[in-house]
């Protein structure tokens, strides 16, 4: 992301749940549900004192027994046409897992930033993406934060997109737990005015309202089940233009951009590129640019929208390249793969399949990501460049002596 001389005067030091929850302050939600759960604790704790301050008008805070109240609470309240918004993390998150599908199969467009978090068994407190990723089929738009700054921006973009008339879906706006909801850093925090231009009032079409009745989420026979299934689809395909528009949008008024579906660094010439979503794309790209210093041509691809996923977008940017790999926080127990490389692949298979795709699950539960890590990945994709050899997937960095 590029700052420019205006962002660095208005720059702050703020831990990154403060800014994610004044970034959804001035989106004016209506309705703000959520029940604490670490790392996500401080973004509820800071909005519930913007509510007592009197910090967003008509707004109302639904305290809540769990987090399975919580979006349930939201269901209601976007039914009846309120701009509604949670935030959440790990075993919070699966507790929510059968609401997600009525939030999403009902067509409100609810917002949750999402600390990810690994989720139990064993207890692990610590990033990475094995919460989120399992709620993949949900229904759910995904977009991955690279840093703070985004992790707050991301915000009014995902409200843009989900209650666009030709999506009308919820999304979860994913940011790493404690390396990003935990971390003071300098940015920008989202000015009222812009954001008041850039997010019009959510005006739905269908409400829950007893002038006007009507049913969300009844009863559907097999001979109309189906046609549900079809339009969610078509909603999560009309989305990828507008994750794109909205963040060329917020680029033009705000002056930052963070990417659309995906973003590129020196991947113009590149033959090794690297992929991955969320904050380990910061280490990889200054271990590319210390190849690059060298003259070795390396580029890092970031996945920003995991759902929708960008398949067309993914496949132009990695078409000329010797080899991919594929950098995972998360595992698809199974299949000894990480979601993104089997998505990958998947979107390769009518295109070029020739490239090379290698996948590395890394960072399960937290652990540290080095740049010597980092650098081993990138050594064996030229291998594999050179070669022509596939692998398939692996670990990275296994503990033998722990086996």
């Amino acid at each position: 992301m590029a700052v420019n001389v205006a962002d660095k005067d208005r720059m702050v030091v703020v831990e990154g749940s403060y800014a994610v929850a004044h970034a959804a302050k001035v989106c004016r939600p209506n309705v703000i549900s959520a029940y604490p759960i670490t790392p996500q604790t401080h973004i509820v704790e800071d909005l519930s004192q913007f509510i007592a301050d009197g910090e967003i008008p008509n707004c109302e805070y639904i305290n809540v027994e769990s987090e399975f109240s919580a979006i349930s609470a939201l269901v209601g309240s976007s039914a009846v046409g309120a701009r509604s918004y949670s935030a959440t993390t790990s075993q919070g998150l699966l507790l929510m897992h059968e609401v997600l599908f009525n939030a999403a199969g009902m067509r409100l467009p609810i917002i949750m930033t999402v600390a990810n978090r690994a989720v139990s068994a064993p207890i692990n407190i610590w990033n990475d993406h094995q919460d989120a990723i399992s709620q993949r089929d949900t229904g759910w738009l995904q977009l991955y934060a690279e840093d703070l700054q985004e992790s707050a921006d991301m915000l009014p973009q995902i409200f843009k997109v989900a209650e666009d008339k030709d999506v009308l879906l919820p999304g979860m706006a994913c940011m790493d737990g404690f390396i990003l909801s935990h971390v003071y850093e300098p940015l920008v925090l989202l000015e009222q005015d812009l954001t008041d231009e850039f997010l019009p009032t959510y005006d739905p079409e269908n409400v829950l309202d007893p002038a006007n009745p009507m049913s969300f989420g009844a009863f559907a026979a097999p001979d109309t089940y189906e046609e549900f299934r079809f339009l969610q689809e078509q909603a999560m395909q009309k989305a990828l233009p507008k994750i794109e528009a909205a963040a060329k949008e917020f680029g033009e008024i705000y002056g930052r951009f963070h990417g659309g579906l995906i973003d590129e660094y020196l991947t113009d010439d590149a033959e090794v590129i690297i992929m991955a979503m969320g904050s380990i794309l910061g280490t990889v790209k200054d271990v590319v640019d210390e190849y690059r210093a060298r003259g070795e041509k390396i580029g890092v691809l970031k996945v920003r929208s995991f759902r929708p996923f960008p398949k067309e977008q993914i496949r132009k940017a990695i078409k000329d390249a010797a080899a991919v790999a594929v950098l995972d926080k998360n595992i698809s127990l199974g299949t000894n793969e990480g979601a993104l490389f089997t998505e990958t692949k998947s979107c390769m298979y009518n295109s070029r399949c020739d490239i090379p795709i290698i996948g590395y699950t890394v960072g399960h539960g937290g652990r540290d990501i080095p740049k010597e890590s980092v650098a081993k990945i990138i050594e064996e994709a030229k291998k594999v460049a050179s070669s022509g050899i596939k692998v398939e997937s692996q670990f990275l960095d296994v503990k033998e002596e722990l086996l």
